[in-house]
């Protein structure tokens, strides 16, 4: 089970991600979190393919926090 998105407190903070896993080499890209997802936050998250786990770590790192991961929703 490959829990791929990122659940995030805001759709800033989801952005602010997404800019600096990007500028770090990771493919990211904001989503919006499935229904009823009890730790969406503000219900999106960033989408991280590969890597999710060390993505998580480097958000921490820069401040992010990180609510949670969740499967990506429709796909």
């Amino acid at each position: 089970m490959n829990k791929s998105l990122i659940m995030v407190s805001s759709i800033t903070y989801a952005m602010k991600g997404r800019d600096l896993l990007q500028r770090r080499g990771f493919r990211a890209y904001v989503e919006r979190a499935p229904r009823g997802a009890k730790d969406a936050g503000c219900g999106y998250g960033i989408y991280v393919p590969d890597r999710t786990e060390e993505a998580a770590q480097l958000l921490q790192e820069a401040g992010i926090s990180v609510k949670g991961f969740r499967e990506r929703g429709g796909v």
